[in-house]
């Protein structure tokens, strides 16, 4: 069982999902759980099948006292870089709360600071607080459904699959066809060779 809370009641666990990908959005959410709330199947969202994270996407948007979710497109990253990007989104997910958080719990080891709540980083956060794990879960179930919606659009980059991840097959697919408008035009690749320069 995962942590409830670090110091108040009133805490919202906000994550991302996509940092790494070629393609699609940094998606990133933010979680405000009930103090009362308990689920032994909460868990990073990395450790859960996609059968168990679309459950628990559910039942989080039910039993959450808020949450919010914000994409930030591959142009926004390509202008201000994948981890301002991921901390925009977070801000722009923490937004949407309709309670404010006396807390913050990130995941990760970087943030910056979001109006006048104070804030923790924590590394591997969602495998630690139930918050950040209910916010990796949203997360990456709506960046998921994201990159499949599109995915309709280029095929040929298997989408639905690598969600834009640089999978062998999805990096050979941009060697073959070019860059779409949902890559992020931040990283080349070389020609003589099928990988890829940030």
């Amino acid at each position: 069982m995962l942590k409830k809370f670090y110091r108040f009641l009133l805490e919202a666990g906000t994550d991302e999902a996509g940092r790494g990908c070629l393609a699609g959005p940094v998606t990133a959410a933010a979680v405000i759980l009930p103090p009362e709330y308990e689920n032994g199947f909460l868990n990073d969202s990395k450790k859960l099948t996609a059968g168990k994270r679309s459950m628990l996407r559910k039942e989080i948007e039910l039993e959450a006292l808020s949450f919010g979710i914000a994409h930030v497109d591959p142009e926004t990253i390509d202008t201000m870089n994948i981890l301002n990007a991921s901390i925009f989104g977070m801000h722009r997910a923490l937004e949407q709360l309709t309670i404010v958080p006396r807390h913050i719990l990130v995941d990760g080891n970087q943030f910056k600071p979001y109006k006048s709540i104070s804030h923790e980083c924590i590394i591997k956060g969602d495998g630690i607080f139930m918050s950040i794990a209910a916010a990796s879960i949203l997360a990456k179930t709506m960046r998921d459904s994201y990159m499949e919606a599109i995915h309709n659009e280029y095929p040929m980059y298997n989408w639905k699959q690598n969600k834009g991840y640089p999978t062998l097959e999805h990096r050979m697919a941009i060697k073959k066809y070019g860059l779409t408008k949902y890559h992020r035009k931040s990283f080349k690749i070389k020609s003589e060779q099928v990988s890829l320069e940030f």
